[in-house]
């Protein structure tokens, strides 16, 4: 019997389908234009995109100048890329104009479907920004489509890390910016770091496009985006810790697998006492519980983080010397992040590598409030309906399903449970083996690099040839991917969210060229193709003969938008394929949530070595497992972007008052009311309203005066005089405090005054900021002990980070004051001395750009030519801690030459 729900569907239709439905007219319409598209020269469609621009500059809605401008992109893919636009990537188009997320299956082609809200709302001026997970997506994207956009007129471009600042800000510039969400957020960090407008990066923040938007929205915006800069070094302090948390027996903490939570007993922290005073890091007398021990409680608490929660090759790998992080939910190396608060140095003392310093926050912010800045926001996924909920409430997204262009043909096992991780195993291989037999390619996701190289183990065993992707054979990844559906293959891949290149049946053609044009340059690219894709039509037959891809999964991940997408990789367009999940009451999940009924249930159904469960209510019962993680992970996240929300507006404020400090030809009236501020706050302080003269500290208001605006007059005579009160001395204050600056005004000369306070400004406003962040993160850490009191953590937080950022604001005034009052035009031995240290530093930047200079293109450099030596670095100048090592080895100087110690 049907419900009422479902019955209620089959008459009024889903929400999705009616919003599906409601794309129709427009797909229509633009399907009209097609012949008049078809019949305009290459000139001709430049032609409309200048018209469509000046329509839109002239205020007609982008929403009435779509289906042109969607037609003209369609004719513009099917001339430059030999790709005409299906319907539905048409509507796809349509839903990312409308602010939306388009779920779009695996190979429905959501790179080109991009490049049509792209190029609609770039025709107002103020850029598109198109947001990918890796800088290889990021160029390949921006270089596949510029033939669209250079087609159509419009300019495209793509940023990525090493890039200089010039390139960068014409990158900005152009009307489709592509780059990697790291990128664009950390760019924004540095433009609110900068001292001039000139060079600030993002002008705008109008359109943003994020593929795979569920893995940059959701998963990567667990951790914020941090420039820091370094502190002191306290590796001593690891290390001796370290060496404390291997003693620890399982008595001494409490592990919770469940919220990846662990903490130490009242057994382990006796001992911990005992342990630390014996090395000497607790005083004598000094309890775990005493103010004092606030940080060596700290680190403890760290390391024993970093030995019970973090597992090597899992989490982290050591590489170089170096831990790198592993994403969860790519299986990517995450070079160059690096956790906060002193876990990642806990790590690194765990596992024996140089323990680098920890870092000052300079400026962060959360993927959430980053992306939330953009006037729309919109994005793609083959998976997003699951976290559809976490996409409302935080970003205001709505989630559309897009129909795929073709109905899907793929089969879906249902999950095979089995009773020990090394029947699940077995299972696997004998399915592999059966497969690979008869041709068809096969694709075992794993969960982490430990998994997938036991896997490639059992596979050698039995002698199948296979792939491995993994972060440790990362640089691979693309051609790994391309080769996954070719005749015979057996991939083993470490989690698959996003990897942007399809799993073509019988192997990526575009991917086979480029290859055999590398090992032979002269060949004729047309000739090429041609002969590869005869290739592949053959290839591709027999590989669908054989059923298409078969995807197995060796256990269920926390989430089901990654089993989703691992699903996704077979049977894309119509193709053949089958998936399967292989699971065992071993596996992490099955483990901790619940799987002792479920081992009682194969008990008494008397279930057999190497026989498995096989039924719908299993798969039921995973799914509301797995739903049960996500509400708590977004649970998580929520009360991570409530904190974060705090400090966001706060961020707003400064952020903001930078912009305009530097957009402003004149400060002085913003810099003097700040004198006169600081002018009140000393007379409130030392001469309070409503007192009589005798009860005036006039002794410390002169020192004060002295110290904060630089100024020596007779503030005792001036109170002792008849008739004079505080306001009669205000003024008196103001005048000569005025008169000095004016005075400065004339001999530093006007224009470089104004340029003074500026930078002073903007100096002061970045330093207070960075202490603001500092005394946040403490407060941050400490405040949800005041959940014990019976007070909300959040209204605390609340309350407090307000009262200090007007305590900074009140400090900033007092500094840009002080310093103002104290600069001085310098003499001429000062000047000739700086003129020639900056000479000195400027010849040392020279030499270090001439040496990496030639070593990325071979020839001899002019610091060569002067007595540069690659193998004596007595000759190598001073190279910076990052750049290239100057003997060559390609390595950065600080892992190279410049190690420490």
């Amino acid at each position: 019997m049907l419900g009422i729900g479902t019955i209620a569907k089959k008459v009024f239709g889903t929400p999705n389908d009616r919003k599906i439905k409601a794309t129709r007219p427009l797909v229509e319409k633009i399907n009209a234009l097609e012949p008049e598209f078809e019949a305009l020269s290459d000139d001709g469609l430049k032609e409309k995109t200048a018209d469509l621009r000046q329509r839109a500059l002239g205020g007609e809605s982008l929403n009435d100048l779509l289906p042109e401008a969607f037609a003209n992109v369609r004719e513009g893919a099917k001339r430059a890329l030999g790709l005409r636009a299906f319907d539905v990537q048409l509507m796809g188009g349509i839903f990312l104009h409308q602010g939306n997320i388009s779920e779009m299956k695996t190979g429905e082609g959501k790179t080109l479907v991009a490049t049509f809200p792209a190029y609609l709302n770039a025709l107002t001026g103020k850029g598109v920004h198109i947001v990918t997970v890796n800088d290889y997506l990021a160029k390949r994207d921006s270089d596949w489509m510029s033939k669209v956009y250079d087609l159509l007129g419009m300019t495209c471009d793509v940023i990525w890390g090493g890039m200089g600042p010039e390139n960068k800000i014409k990158a900005y510039e152009c009307d489709v910016t592509y780059g990697t969400n790291n990128e664009f957020g950390f760019d924004y960090l540095r433009d609110n770091m900068k001292s001039e407008l000139s060079e600030v990066f993002q002008k705008h923040h109008n359109f943003a496009i994020v593929d795979e938007v569920d893995s940059i929205l959701i998963d990567e915006a667990r951790t914020p985006l941090i420039i820091s800069g370094p502190s002191d070094d306290r590796s001593d302090l690891y290390t001796t810790i370290n060496a404390v948390i291997p003693t620890l027996e399982d008595s001494h903490f409490e592990l919770d697998e469940k919220t990846r939570g662990v903490t130490f007993t009242d057994e382990g922290n006796e001992f911990l006492e005992q342990q630390l005073q014996a090395r000497g890091l607790l005083s004598e007398g000094h309890s775990l519980y005493d103010p004092e021990s606030t940080t060596v409680v700290h680190h403890v608490n760290q390391g024993l983080r970093a030995h019970k929660l973090f597992q090597k090759d899992k989490d982290y790998i050591v590489r170089d010397g170096e831990v790198v992080l592993i994403d969860e939910f790519t299986g990517r190396m995450m070079t160059g992040r690096r956790m906060s608060e002193g876990l990642h140095q806990a790590i690194e003392a765990k596992e024996g590598v140089a323990i680098q310093p920890e870092n000052v926050t300079l400026a962060s912010v959360t993927f959430q409030n980053f992306f939330r800045l953009y006037d729309k926001l919109a994005g793609m996924t083959g998976t997003a309906m699951t976290e559809a909920e976490e996409f409302a409430e935080i970003y205001g997204l709505g989630v559309v399903e897009v129909p795929t262009n073709r109905p899907i043909a793929r089969i879906d096992e249902d999950d095979q449970v089995y009773r020990t991780a090394a029947e699940k195993y077995n299972a696997m291989i004998e399915d592999t083996k059966e497969a690979n037999a008869k041709g068809q390619p096969v694709l075992v996701g794993t969960t982490s690099i430990e998994k997938s190289e036991m896997v490639s183990k059992l596979l050698e065993q039995q002698g199948i040839k296979h792939n491995v992707l993994n972060a440790r054979h990362h640089e691979q990844e693309a051609q790994i991917v391309a080769d996954a559906g070719r005749y015979g293959a057996v991939t083993i891949a470490t989690n698959m969210a996003g990897r942007g290149t399809d799993i073509q049946l019988g192997g990526n053609v575009e991917m086979n060229v480029l290859a055999a044009l590398a090992e032979n340059p002269d060949a004729d690219p047309a000739e090429l193709r041609a002969a590869e894709a005869a290739k592949h039509a053959e290839e591709k037959q027999k590989v669908l003969d054989a059923g298409g891809l078969y995807v197995m999964a060796s256990e269920r991940h926390e989430s089901r938008r990654i089993d989703n997408q691992l699903r996704g990789r077979s049977g894309r367009q119509g193709d053949p394929g089958r998936t399967a999940f292989y699971l065992s009451l071993e596996d992490d999940l099955m483990r901790i949530f619940g799987s002792d009924r479920l081992d009682k249930v194969l008990k008494t159904l008397g279930l057999q070595e190497g026989e498995a469960i096989v039924h719908p209510w299993v798969n039921k019962s995973l799914e509301r497992a797995q739903a049960k993680v996500e509400g708590r992970n977004f649970d998580m996240r929520k009360n991570i972007l409530k904190f974060d929300d705090v400090m966001n507006d706060q961020r707003k404020v400064i952020f903001n008052q930078r912009r305009e400090i530097m957009a402003a030809e004149d400060l002085s009236e913003v810099v003097g009311d700040m004198r006169h501020e600081v002018i009140d706050d000393l007379l409130d302080h030392h001469m309070p309203p409503k007192t009589y003269a005798d009860q005036w500290d006039t002794e410390g208001l002169y020192a004060q005066v002295i110290e904060q605006l630089s100024i020596d007059v007779p503030v005792m005579e001036w109170a002792a005089e008849d008739g004079v009160d505080d306001e009669e001395i205000r003024e008196r204050l103001v005048k000569a405090a005025d008169e000095m600056m004016a005075k400065k005004a004339v001999d530093f000369g006007p224009e470089n005054m104004r340029n003074i306070e500026k930078q002073v400004l903007l100096q002061t406003i970045d330093a207070k900021w960075r202490e603001h962040l500092l005394t946040l993160e403490h407060l941050r850490s400490v405040v949800n002990f005041r959940g014990y009191a019976q007070r909300d953590p959040l209204n605390e937080y609340k309350n407090e980070s307000f009262q200090l950022f007007e305590s900074m604001l009140d400090s900033l005034r007092h500094d840009v004051t002080q310093q103002l009052s104290r600069v001085r035009p310098l003499t001429e031995e000062e000047q000739r001395q700086m003129l020639a240290q900056m000479a000195a530093q400027q010849a040392l930047l020279q030499q270090q750009a001439d040496v990496s200079e030639a070593q990325v293109t071979g020839e001899p450099s002019e610091a060569a030519a002067q007595g540069f030596v690659e193998d004596d670095p007595s000759t190598w100048g001073n190279p910076g801690r990052n750049d290239p090592c100057p003997c060559g080895s390609g390595k950065k100087f600080k892992h190279c030459h410049g190690r420490l110690g």
